[in-house]
């Protein structure tokens, strides 16, 4: 496995080519660049261009540092409500296009839609109808397109992961596995086991429990949660996943010089890697 770290983890004033010089000489092997809204120093866009690619490729060449997945802010709810279906296919496009360009593997998507209005029920079956009318353009894409789980009400278990894209149906979906995201309620390395053969990329996080499961916790610093390291690479591992670990985090200490942070994270990640 390899490290790699997600664009918003970077301080967000630095331009896309200072932050490719950063995290690279953080030590880090890839990064994982996200679709947000236009204006962001170093982000993508629906605006962004083939020019804009070009350069991008030329600091990925240059600092040594490959653009190994896309993400995205903007995919909400959208999923679970057809008449935002136009947006989100041109959402799930542009991220494609993006990996396409930079050479990245897969991207990130999470389904939702459950809200006042919108039961989960409906939410789930209209998310699975749209996941089912692209499932062909992704398929041709080459992409691996990854549901990720976010506390949105969808995913609290891994069954509920598996049950969804075994309706998909789709060699091409799979799991984005956030191995943090449900330690609050479960169990990660459980998730890995049961998702095996099925996890297409992988964000890393901790949280630190006020106890056992569902008494509440904290967000840590990876390493110092209550993530089971030791278990959770070896059962990604069995799984068949050996791709990049990438970093999602935040840095709480203000203090903190951000180079140092960035290479506090690199070798947070080294350490759980040493478990494979």
């Amino acid at each position: 496995m390899k490290t790699s770290l997600n664009a918003w983890t970077v301080e967000g004033s630095l331009g896309m080519e200072d932050m490719f010089r950063a995290v690279s000489r953080a030590g880090f092997d890839g990064i994982e660049l996200n679709v947000d809204k236009p204006g962001a120093a170093h982000g993508l866009s629906m605006n962004t261009t083939e020019e804009d690619y070009a350069a991008i490729r030329s600091y990925s060449e240059k600092y040594n540092l490959p653009v190994v997945s896309i993400s995205t802010s903007l995919s909400g709810g959208m999923s679970g409500h057809p008449e935002c279906w136009e947006d989100y296919r041109s959402l799930l496009r542009k991220q494609i296009e993006a990996a396409k360009a930079l050479g990245a593997k897969g991207i990130l998507t999470v389904p939702g839609g459950m809200d006042a209005n919108t039961t989960l029920k409906a939410a789930r079956e209209t998310s699975i109808e749209f996941y089912k009318t692209v499932k062909d353009e992704i398929e041709a894409s080459g992409i691996l397109v990854g549901l990720e789980n976010v506390w949105n009400g969808f995913f609290l278990s891994p069954y509920d992961m598996t049950s969804m894209l075994d309706e998909i149906g789709s060699p091409a979906i799979g799991a984005y596995l956030d191995a943090g995201n449900m330690l609050a309620f479960s169990v990660s390395e459980y998730w890995a086991e049961i998702l095996a053969g099925r996890v297409v990329c992988v964000h890393v996080k901790d949280y630190k429990r006020y106890g056992g499961l569902n008494s509440g916790g904290t967000w840590e610093d990876i390493t110092e949660g209550s993530a089971n390291w030791a278990a959770i690479i070896p059962a990604l591992k069995k799984g068949g996943f050996d791709g990049y670990l990438t970093g999602e985090v935040g840095k709480a200490d203000p203090d903190l010089p951000w180079d140092d942070y960035y290479k506090r994270v690199a070798g947070q990640i080294r350490e759980i890697i040493r478990y494979e």
